[in-house]
């Protein structure tokens, strides 16, 4: 698995590097000293997986995850145990605390690679799936999600309503740039203001005009158009 360390710490990324020489399924692919550096390593390298602190001149880790659409992994390392809640809020894969431990750090290794073993692996030109993770930011309120939770998207406007449990944040994103994103295969436009999440599709029943009426579990009900209900039934059929 590829790796980027986010330090601002020279001697800390050094000895991070060290430790993890003892873990050859870990390839350390690059260095940043700060999120804006990391940021440009990210969109450049594609690393699968972010060894991230938080407190870093400028923005902070969680700062960075906010500016990116999808995010690798993120096992974060800090010398604060006050920002741990926040981190498993945001679904960081582990909290490792400085100095970090050779047996801490192999806990966090065995994490990372039971997780690559569901993710079945990560390419640079696949489309986001159900076992990609997402950062959603709403105002103050931020989550790290992963897509297999989020069972629609509906355009509103320049923004999209997000749903997954019992929230509805909503991003600056058109639908469009979404759905090109997206795994088809997961995914479906449904129609010119939805998408939806195959996997939580319970019930389709006929709609007017030749439409469908898709209910998806939980509840909420999405109108399939004419144009998309027999592409619909070809992807949902045997």
């Amino acid at each position: 698995m590829r790796a980027l360390i986010v330090d601002d710490e020279r001697l800390a990324r050094k000895e991070l590097i060290k430790l993890l020489e003892e873990h050859p399924s870990i390839e350390v692919v690059g260095e940043a000293m700060n999120a804006d550096e990391a940021e440009q390593m990210i969109n450049e390298l594609n690393p699968d997986l972010l060894f991230l602190d938080i407190q870093m001149p400028g923005r902070t880790g969680f700062q960075l995850l906010e500016s990116l659409d999808s995010a690798p992994l993120v096992v974060f390392t800090t010398a604060y145990d006050e920002f741990a809640l926040k981190a498993f809020e945001v679904n960081a894969l582990d909290y490792l605390l400085k100095p970090i431990h050779p047996e801490r750090l192999s806990e966090a290794v065995h994490k990372i690679n039971e997780k690559e073993k569901s993710r079945g692996g990560r390419s640079k030109d696949k489309k986001l799936g159900l076992e990609d993770q997402v950062f959603v930011k709403d105002g103050d309120r931020c989550w790290f999600v992963s897509l297999t939770n989020i069972r629609l998207f509906e355009s509103d406007g320049n923004y999209i309503k997000v749903y997954f449990d019992n929230n509805r944040p909503m991003i600056h994103k058109s639908l469009n740039a979404l759905d090109e994103k997206l795994d088809e295969r997961a995914f479906f436009r449904a129609s010119r203001k939805h998408i939806i999440n195959l996997s939580w599709v319970e019930g389709i029943e006929p709609w007017f005009n030749g439409g469908l009426m898709v209910k998806l579990k939980g509840g909420d009900k999405v109108e399939v158009s004419r144009r998309q209900a027999a592409k619909f039934k070809d992807m949902m059929s045997l």
